[in-house]
Formats: C-alpha cells, structure tokens, sequence
C-alpha cells in the first residue's frame, strides 16, 4: 500500500511533468495567454499563401498563348477614334493565333495585369498597305436596276474561286460604280491605348 509520503512524490513529479509540458507548448507557439490555439499558425499560413497568389497575379505578364481580356481605344494619327472597348466588355483574345492584327498581338506580350500602355502600329503591321490593284470599276448596268447604291455601302461579291470578299463603294455615276475591296484602315498608322484586365488562362 503506497504510503502518503509517496503519494506526495508522485503528485510532484506529475505536476513538474505537466509544467515542463506547458513550457513547451508555450514555446513552440501552440499555447497564447493560456489557451490552445493550433489554428492561429494555420490561418497565418492561409493569409500568407492569399497574400503569395495576390502578388502573383499583380505580377502576372501576358505571353504568347495566354488568353487575355483588355480595354482599348483605337485612333488614327489625326487622333480619330475608329473603335473602342468603353463601354463595352473587354475584349477577350489568346495570344499568337492570328486573331488579332500582328501588331496588336506583338503589343500586348509582356503586358502586366492591370498595366496600361500606349503602342503605334504601322499599316504593315496591321492592315496592310492601301491596294491600287484592288479597286475596281464596274458598270452601272451590272448591278440590278432598282438597286440603290450610295458611297460607303458595303457588298458581298463573289469571286470565280467561290470565295466572297467585302467591297465598298466610294464612287457611283450614272454609269460606272467604283468598288474597293481594301480594308477601311489599310494604308493607316494605328495607335492603341491597351489595359491588360484579365488573364483568363495561362499558357
């Protein structure tokens, strides 16, 4: 039978086991003003990884075969502007694959997220140069009798190939009607204010 002077030993050395236990808890950051917290360290490393990906994605540049959302607004060099995302959704597009004009595409490479640039494009890197060849006149009595045809308008016209280019007319008399099957803005030096808004995948 354990003798009350035993008793007291072992209550002791219990205690001074629980105390060293409690020592070490406190020093390793587990125990604060007297309470076990283990999730405090793992909140921490929660927020420290959110504050990572943040600075992450604020870093974040655009590169060929990302898909990206912009802003941007187009002018001439007279300062005209000819299109613009404002008031529009972004403008959604993947790098490199021939969606864009190639000066666009080159223009936005390295851009950071949220980052605003200014880039001119020259026509040969946008819409090619303007086309004397591709203008065109017909005859009047080519065209179906009752068919208003005003300068500016736009037609389809059919190739011997089956392809349909656009045409628009910029000249009409009472017997010819011009036709040019460049684009609007061949032969035009663009300048665009992009912003890079969104990466909506990496490559």
């Amino acid at each position: 039978m354990m003798t009350e002077k035993k008793m007291r030993s072992r209550s002791t050395k219990l205690i001074g086991i629980l105390a060293i236990l409690i020592i070490l808890l406190l020093a390793s950051g587990c125990v604060e003003d007297g309470n076990l917290q283990p999730e405090s360290k793992s909140v921490a490393l929660e927020e420290h990884h959110e504050e990572l990906v943040e600075d992450q994605n604020e870093t974040a540049q655009a590169k060929v075969g990302d898909t990206i959302r912009v802003h941007y607004t187009g002018t001439l060099d007279n300062g005209t502007v000819f299109d613009s995302s404002v008031g529009r959704e972004p403008l959604q597009f993947t790098i490199g694959l021939g969606q864009m004009i190639p000066g666009f595409d080159k223009g936005v490479v390295g851009l950071n997220l949220n980052e605003s640039k200014t880039i001119t494009i020259p026509a040969d890197q946008a819409y090619g140069q303007y086309r004397a060849d591709l203008v065109q006149v017909a005859a009047r009595d080519q065209f179906p009798p009752d068919s208003e045809l005003e300068v500016g308008q736009v037609l389809q016209v059919s190739q011997p190939n089956g392809q349909i280019i656009l045409v628009t007319i910029t000249n009409v008399t009472d017997t010819n009607v011009t036709l040019d099957a460049n684009r609007p803005l061949a032969g035009k030096n663009l300048t665009f204010e992009i912003q890079l808004v969104e990466i909506v995948s990496s490559a």
